[in-house]
C-alpha cells in the first residue's frame, strides 16, 4: 500500500514538472497562438512541453531569451496578437503577409520598448495609426505597407526618436503629405505611395532630410511644383514621384542629387524642357519621365551618364534629333522615346558601343535608314520602329540577331528584299513589317523561326509561293498578308498548324484550289482569302472548325454548291459573293440578312428570291402597279376606320365591365403599400402603355397621392399565350416565379439566386450579403470576361456559368471553356485567370479568397507574364514601379 502511494506522488510529480515546464516567455507565445487561427498548422511545432520556445518556429533566442519572431506568410488568421509585447527583450516581429484583422490599439503596441524592427505588412489591419508606435524608444523599422489604416497621419509620427524607414504604402490615409515628416532627420526611407491623399503639393521641408536615400510618393494625389529643395538630398538613391498630378517644370536643381540612381517622374503633367547636368550624374542608371508635357529636345549631355541603363521619355512633346552622345553610350539597355515629335536620323553608330537590348522609337518623325550596327552587341532583344519615315532596306546584320523576340517595324518607308536570315531567328515570336514597299519572296529559311507566333505582312510588294516549310512554325497563330503580290497555291503543310488562329492573304495573285485536310485548324477564328484566283469548291470541312467566325471567299474563281455544313458555323462575317457559285443557297443563309454574301454569283439566282437583278418595268407594268397602290390605300384607310369603331365599342364594353372584374384580381405585397390594387387596375388600359417586352406590358399608373409608378402586366402562361410572344418570355416568367416566390419567403430564394447568376448560393437560406458574396460575384465576372458567356444560358440546362466552366473542365478541359476569340498566346495567363474565377465561386464561403486577396493573385499574373529588362539587372529599386501600358512598348 505504501509502495503504490509512492508511485502515485511520483506520477503526479512528473506531470506537475511537465505541466510547468515552459518558461513565461513560452506562455506569452502560446497566448498569441491561442488568439489566431493557424489553417496551415505552420505553429504545430509550438509544444507547451517544452522548456523554451527557442526552437519553435519563427523564434529566435539570445543568450535564451526570445529576441525575435518571424511569421512571415504563415496564413494566421486573428487578432493583433498584444501578449507578443510582454516579450521583454523582444526586438524584432514580423507578421507580414498574414490575415491580421484588427485595429491597433496603442494599449497593445506601448509594452514593446525593445522593439527596433516592425513589421506588419500585407494584412487587414483598421483604424487609425496608433500613436504609441512614435513612442517606442528602439523603434528604427515601420512597415504597415497594404493595409486598410484611414485617417490622416497623426502629428507624433513626426517625433519618431530613431526612426530610419518608414513605409504606409497603399493603405486608406487621407488628408495631405505632412510637411512634419520633415522634423525626421534620422530617415533614410520614406514610403508614403499609393494612399487616397487629399490634393497636396510636397512639403519643401521633405529638403530637411540630409540622410534619406528613399523618397517614394507614386500615386499620392500630389500637385503643384517639385519643390526645388529636393535637390539638397545629396544622398538620395531613388525619387518616385510618379502616376500624380504634378506640374510646372522639372526643377534645375535634381542635377544636384549627387548620389542618384534612378529617377521616376512618368504619369504627371511636367511640361517645360529636361534640365542639362544629368549626364553628370556618376551613379545615375535609370531615369522614366514619360507620360508627362515635356518640350524641347534630349539634353546634349544625357547620353554621357556613365552608368545609364534606361531611358523612358516617350508620350511627351520632345523635338529635335536624338543626341549623336548615344552612340557613344557604353552602358544603354533600354531606349523608350516613341509618341513624340523627334525627327532627323540614327546615330550612325547606334548599338556598336551599348548592350542596348530594347529600343522603341515609335510614333516620331525619325527618317532615314536602320543603323547596320544596331544589334552589334548580339543582345537585342525588341526593336520598335513603328509609324515613322525610316526608308531603305533591312540592315543584314539584323540577320545575325538570334536574340530577337519582337520586330514592329510598320508603317514607314522601308523597301528592298528582307535578309533571307531574318526570317528565320529562333527567337523572334512577333514580326510586323505592314505597310511598307518592300519586295522579294518569304524564305524558305522560316522555318527556323520555331517560336514565330504573329507574321504581319501586310501592305507591300512581296512576291513569290508561299514555302512549304511555313508548316514547320508549331506556334504559329496569325499569319497576315493581305495586299501583296503572293502567287501559287496554298501548301498543304498549312493544314497541320494546330495553333493557327487568323489567316488572312486577301488580295494577292494565289491560286489553285482551296486547302482539304484542315481538321487541324480547330482555333482557326479567321480565314480570309478574297480577292485571289481561287478555282475549285468551297471544302465542306470549313463548316467543322469549331471557331471559325469570319469568312470571306469573295473575289475568286470559285464553282459548284454552297456546302450545307457551313451552316455549323457561328459566322460574324460571311461573304462568297463574286465568284462563279451554283445550285441552292442553304436554308440558314437563304434570308435577307445573308443577301450581300452571295452577290455576283449568277448560278444562285435561282436559288435565293431578290439576288439577282431585275429589268424595269414597261409602261403596261407601271400602269398596274399603280392600280395595286390604289387598292391598298383604299383598303389602309377602310381598316384604319375599322379598328377606330373597334376601340370605341371596346371602350364602352370595358367602363360597363370593369366593376365586376376588379374582385379577380389578387394583390401580393411584400411590405406595406401606400394605395390599393383598385388605383393600378384602373391604369391598365391601353392609353396608359409606356413600354412592352417578352414578358408582358408596362403601364403608367397615377396614384391618388400623387404619386407616379410603373406597372408591368405579365403575359399568362398558358400554352397559347407562350406562343404568341417572341422566346424572351421564358426568362420573363423566371421573374414572375420569382415574386411569387419572394412573397412566400426566404426557402424559395434559391429560385432567385439561381436564375440571376450573380448571387452567391448562401443567400438564399441567409438573406445576408458579405464581402464572400462580393468575392462570389466578381468570381462570375472574371468567368464571364473568360469564358465570353452569359451567367445564365440555355446552353447550360440546369446548370449555371460557374457549374457549366467546373463540369466542361473535368470532362473536356480548360481550353474548351476559355472563349476562342481571346489571344491564345496568352493561354496560360487565361488559365490562371479561371482558376482564380473559379476559387472565388466556390461553393463555401470559407474558401473564397478576400478581394484583397485576389487582387494579389491577378497582380501575380501579370507580374509573372510580364519581365522586364530592368528584372534582368537584380530588378528596379521600387517595387511598385510599373511598365508602361503602351501599344509599342509591351503590347502585342
Amino acid at each position: 500500500m505504501a509502495l503504490a502511494a509512492v508511485v502515485v506522488v511520483v506520477f503526479l510529480l512528473q506531470l506537475c514538472r511537465f505541466s510547468v515546464s515552459l518558461n513565461q516567455e513560452g506562455l506569452y507565445l502560446l497566448e498569441a497562438e491561442r488568439g489566431l487561427v493557424d489553417p496551415s498548422g505552420a505553429l504545430s511545432d509550438w509544444n507547451p512541453r517544452d522548456s523554451t520556445p527557442c526552437n519553435w518556429t519563427g523564434i529566435t533566442c539570445s543568450d535564451g531569451t526570445v529576441t525575435a519572431v518571424d511569421l512571415t506568410d504563415r496564413g494566421l488568421i486573428g487578432p493583433f496578437p498584444a501578449s507578443l509585447c510582454r516579450l521583454p527583450n523582444l526586438a524584432f516581429l514580423s507578421l507580414s503577409a498574414n490575415y491580421i484583422n484588427s485595429s491597433l490599439p496603442d494599449s497593445a503596441i506601448a509594452p514593446c520598448d525593445a522593439l527596433a524592427h516592425l513589421d506588419l505588412s500585407e494584412n487587414l489591419l483598421v483604424g487609425s495609426l496608433p500613436d504609441a508606435l512614435a513612442a517606442l524608444p528602439s523603434l528604427t523599422y515601420l512597415d504597415l505597407t497594404g493595409n486598410n489604416f484611414t485617417g490622416p497621419i497623426p502629428p507624433s509620427f513626426g517625433r519618431f526618436p530613431r526612426i530610419r524607414a518608414l513605409s504606409l504604402v497603399a493603405n486608406l490615409l487621407t488628408s495631405t503629405v505632412p510637411a512634419f515628416l520633415g522634423k525626421l532627420t534620422t530617415l533614410r526611407q520614406l514610403n508614403l505611395s499609393y494612399n487616397p491623399f487629399a490634393p497636396g503639393e510636397i512639403p519643401p521641408s521633405l529638403g530637411n532630410l540630409s540622410s534619406l536615400e528613399i523618397l517614394w510618393l507614386a500615386g499620392c494625389n500630389l500637385v503643384g511644383d517639385i519643390p526645388p529643395s529636393l535637390g539638397r538630398l545629396s544622398k538620395l538613391a531613388d525619387l518616385d514621384l510618379s502616376t500624380n498630378a504634378l506640374s510646372g517644370h522639372i526643377p534645375e536643381s535634381i542635377v544636384n542629387l549627387s548620389s542618384i540612381v534612378q529617377i521616376e517622374l512618368y504619369n504627371n503633367s511636367l511640361s517645360g524642357p529636361i534640365p542639362l547636368g544629368l549626364g553628370k550624374s556618376r551613379s545615375l542608371l535609370r531615369i522614366d519621365a514619360s507620360m508627362n508635357q515635356l518640350e524641347g529636345p534630349l539634353p546634349e549631355d544625357l547620353f554621357d551618364a556613365p552608368l545609364l541603363e534606361s531611358v523612358h521619355f516617350y508620350s511627351n512633346r520632345l523635338i529635335g534629333a536624338i543626341p549623336a552622345g548615344v552612340s557613344r553610350s557604353t552602358s544603354l539597355i533600354e531606349l523608350r522615346l516613341f509618341a513624340n515629335r523627334l525627327n532627323g536620323s540614327l546615330p550612325p553608330d547606334l548599338g556598336k558601343n551599348s548592350p542596348l537590348m530594347l529600343l522603341d522609337l515609335s510614333d516620331n518623325m525619325l527618317s532615314g535608314e536602320i543603323p547596320e550596327s544596331i544589334c552589334d552587341r548580339g543582345v537585342l532583344e525588341e526593336l520598335l520602329l513603328i509609324d515613322n519615315l525610316f526608308s531603305g532596306g533591312l540592315p543584314v546584320g539584323l540577320s545575325r540577331c538570334q536574340t530577337l523576340t519582337r520586330v514592329r517595324l510598320k508603317n514607314n518607308q522601308l523597301s528592298g528584299e528582307v535578309p533571307a536570315g531574318f526570317w528565320g531567328l529562333p527567337h523572334l515570336w512577333l514580326l510586323e513589317l505592314r505597310g511598307n514597299s518592300l519586295s522579294g519572296g518569304i524564305s524558305p529559311l522560316i522555318s527556323g523561326a520555331a517560336n514565330l507566333s504573329k507574321i504581319l505582312i501586310d501592305d507591300n510588294r512581296f512576291t513569290g509561293s508561299i514555302p512549304s516549310e511555313m508548316g514547320a512554325l508549331s506556334k504559329l497563330y496569325e499569319f497576315s498578308a493581305s495586299n501583296n503580290q503572293l502567287s501559287g497555291p496554298l501548301p498543304a503543310s498549312l493544314g497541320n498548324l494546330e495553333e493557327l488562329g487568323q489567316l488572312d492573304f486577301h488580295h494577292n495573285l494565289l491560286s489553285g484550289e482551296l486547302l482539304r485536310g484542315i481538321q487541324s485548324w480547330k482555333k482557326l477564328s479567321q480565314l480570309n482569302l478574297a480577292d485571289n484566283k481561287f478555282t475549285g469548291s468551297i471544302p465542306p470541312e470549313l463548316g467543322d472548325l469549331p471557331v471559325l467566325n469570319y469568312l470571306d471567299l469573295s473575289g475568286n474563281l470559285l464553282t459548284g454548291s454552297i456546302p450545307i455544313q457551313l451552316q455549323n458555323l457561328k459566322l460574324n462575317e460571311f461573304n462568297l459573293s463574286n465568284n462563279d457559285l451554283s445550285g441552292a443557297v442553304p436554308p440558314l443563309f437563304a434570308r435577307d440578312v445573308y443577301r450581300n454574301s452571295f452577290l455576283g454569283n449568277p448560278g444562285l439566282c435561282n436559288g435565293m428570291p431578290g439576288l439577282c437583278p431585275v429589268s424595269r418595268p414597261t409602261g403596261d407594268q407601271r400602269g398596274f402597279i399603280w392600280l395595286l397602290r390604289s387598292i391598298f390605300i383604299l383598303a389602309s384607310l377602310i381598316f384604319a376606320v375599322g379598328v377606330a369603331w373597334f376601340v370605341w365599342r371596346h371602350r364602352k364594353y370595358k367602363q360597363a365591365k370593369q366593376g365586376t372584374e376588379k374582385s379577380k384580381w389578387t394583390l401580393t405585397s411584400f411590405h406595406k403599400l401606400g394605395f390599393s390594387e383598385y388605383e393600378i387596375l384602373d391604369c391598365l388600359d391601353e392609353d396608359y402603355v409606356i413600354g412592352s417586352g417578352g414578358s408582358g406590358k408596362v403601364y403608367k399608373a397615377v396614384l391618388s397621392n400623387g404619386d407616379t409608378v410603373a406597372v408591368k402586366k405579365l403575359w399568362g402562361t398558358s400554352k397559347k399565350d407562350v406562343e404568341n410572344v417572341n422566346q424572351s418570355v421564358d426568362d420573363d416568367f423566371g421573374v414572375a416565379k420569382a415574386v411569387e416566390m419572394i412573397g412566400k419567403g426566404p426557402k424559395s430564394m434559391s429560385v432567385i439566386a439561381g436564375s440571376c447568376g450573380y448571387i452567391a448560393p448562401e443567400y438564399a437560406y441567409t438573406l445576408r450579403v458579405n464581402e464572400k458574396s462580393d468575392t462570389y460575384s466578381f468570381g462570375v465576372v472574371i468567368l464571364e470576361l473568360v469564358t465570353g458567356k452569359l451567367p445564365v444560358d440555355p446552353e447550360f440546362g440546369e446548370k449555371d456559368l460557374v457549374k457549366w466552366v467546373s463540369c466542361t473542365m473535368e470532362q473536356k478541359g480548360t481550353d474548351h471553356v476559355i472563349d476562342p476569340k481571346l489571344d491564345m498566346y496568352h493561354r496560360e495567363e487565361m488559365r490562371r485567370v479561371l482558376s482564380i474565377g473559379l476559387v472565388c465561386t466556390s461553393s463555401l464561403p470559407i474558401n473564397r479568397p478576400s478581394m484583397r486577396r485576389v487582387v494579389k493573385m491577378l497582380q501575380e499574373v501579370g507580374a509573372e507574364n510580364k519581365p522586364t529588362v530592368a528584372e534582368k539587372k537584380d530588378g528596379k529599386l521600387s517595387p511598385y514601379y510599373c511598365e508602361d501600358g503602351s501599344d509599342h512598348g509591351s503590347m502585342v
